[in-house]
């Protein structure tokens, strides 16, 4: 369809243009009607978390010492 839209104006026929402005009215008014969330309203899933804390390098630690350890088990 953005191809359709995009031909030169020129180059396409009276059903073409009328098809192209049809296309483009009806995708306007879908973007003016649409119920997208803004991020605002909707935040009621992140009640109640918190936020990464300052050990968070420690656990990024301890996973690569496993991760570590446990390759170690299996090559030995």
């Amino acid at each position: 369809m953005a191809l359709f839209l995009k031909q030169d104006f020129d180059s396409r026929s009276e059903l073409q243009n009328k098809l192209a402005m049809e296309l483009q009215e009806k995708a306007k008014l879908k973007a003016k009607t649409a119920d997208l969330p803004d991020g605002v309203d909707d935040s009621k899933y992140i009640e109640g978390t918190k936020s990464t804390t300052s050990l968070a390098w420690a656990w990024i630690l301890i996973l690569f010492a496993a991760v570590g350890v446990a390759i170690w088990l299996i090559v030995k």
